[in-house]
Parts: C-alpha cells; structure tokens; sequence
C-alpha cells in the first residue's frame, strides 16, 4: 500500500522537463562533459551511483578561494541545464563551492522520481563530496529549494555538524502543500515539519509570504523571521554565509 502511495503521490510531486534540457557524454579520455559548461575548467562533471540503482549526474562548481560548500536541490520542474546561469552567479557571489545534482529522472540521470529516491540521491552526493574532495560536514551547507527541501531536511537531520541549511519556498509536506491538516498522515511524504525538529545547525528559511502564513513557520522554527524582497535574495545569503565563516 505504501509503494502505491508514494507512487501518487510522485505524480503530483515531480515534473522533470520533457525532454531533458540537457545530455552528457565520455570524451576519449574518459572525462564527462556537459555541453556549454565544461568548457568552464572549475566545473567538474559526476555520474554517481545510488542505493536505488541508479546513476545521476551531479556538478561540483569550483570557487579556487571557497571555504564552504553548497551542497543544491533544486525544485520540481527544472533540470540541471537550466540552473546552470543560477550556479555560475551563486558562486561568484558568494564566494563558495555549489555542488548541484539531478534527482533520479530528471535531466541525464537514470531512474524514476520518488521521494525514496531523492533521498537516495542526495545521500550519493553527500558521499561524493566526501569521498572525492575530502568535503567535511563542518563546511558543507544544504540548500533545498521547494521538492529539494525533503531531501535537504532529510539529510540534516542525519547529521549534527552541518555549518547551515538554507530552505528555499520550502514545504512542510507533501499533503500540506495541498491541505492544510494539523497532523502527519503515515501515507504523507517529504515530512520536514517532523523531521526539522532534528536539526541542530543554525536554518535560514527563504519562503514568499503568500504561499505560507506567519503561523505556519512557527511550526518550522521558533526563531524570528523577515520577509524580504527577491532582489535581496544574493544579500541575504551572502549574510547569511559571513555568519557561517565568523562561527
């Protein structure tokens, strides 16, 4: 009953762009490259495997004076060939490392979307960023925009040193987006009003006030927030890193 749920609500949840905005491809030494970016020396191209056997693509975007990294999951109806301008401003703005990936059936990665699945996902980037560049959890921040939020609080709540997480129009749940119920179902998926509670690093939360009430942070966070206009997004968070480099 629980696969046939998850499976419904996948179909509300995930709408990967058809056809796929980008492809990628093995140059004779072996490299991968992303058409248009990997041209770009300071971008390095991943095809990972998951626990749910999958492979996606995942892109490390180098900054050579970075101390932290952003560890992005991006939204439900969008690729990694349409954030890369967003990626290339992020991080001459703020001065860090992105590493940005696909969810399992979105872009050139392999696989179905499911809540299961994007989990298994990030888990595989985080084990990247590990393995590959040494990454430390001290220096790493999670930054989930809307869907991408589930598998951000998912893996911050498995982790107590994270420097920060940033969540972007971020929802409370799967069901909550569409309903306004007061308690978790056992059907719900993407439970982050449940499993912020295990978060123990310092939250920016970055959501437009007319798609969530002053009284439903509250239940994501007791501490105070403040609506901002979008064109101080890059502000925001470049405070709110200065924060991170100065804890």
């Amino acid at each position: 009953m629980g696969n046939v749920t998850s499976s419904v609500a996948a179909k509300f949840a995930f709408f990967p762009p058809d056809p796929p905005t980008y492809d990628i491809y093995r140059e004779e030494d072996g490299r991968l490259v992303f058409p248009g970016v990997t041209a770009d020396k300071n971008v390095d191209v991943h095809l990972l495997d998951t626990k749910g056997g999958n492979k996606i693509v995942a892109m490390l975007w180098r900054h050579p004076f970075a101390r932290f990294t952003l560890l992005y999951s991006h939204g439900n109806a969008a690729d990694l060939g349409q954030m890369h301008e967003l990626f290339i401003e992020l991080r001459a703005h703020l001065r860090v490392n992105i590493m940005s990936y696909d969810y399992s059936g979105y872009g050139a990665s392999t696989g179905k979307p499911s809540e299961l699945n994007t989990y298994y996902d990030i888990e595989a980037v985080y084990n990247c960023l590990k393995s590959e560049y040494g990454i430390k959890q001290e220096d790493l921040i999670l930054y989930g925009q809307s869907v991408g939020s589930g598998p951000t609080v998912h893996l911050a709540s498995r982790f107590q040193k994270l420097r920060g997480v940033v969540l972007h129009s971020a929802i409370l749940s799967g069901i909550r987006v569409l309903y306004p119920v007061k308690m978790t179902f056992w059907f719900d998926i993407f439970k982050n009003i449940d499993k912020i509670r295990n978060v123990s690093c310092p939250v920016l939360v970055i959501h437009v006030s007319i798609f969530l009430s002053c009284q439903n942070f509250n239940s994501l966070s007791n501490s105070p927030f403040v609506y901002i206009p979008k064109e101080l997004y890059i502000l925001v968070l470049i405070y709110f890193l200065s924060a991170a480099y100065t804890n």
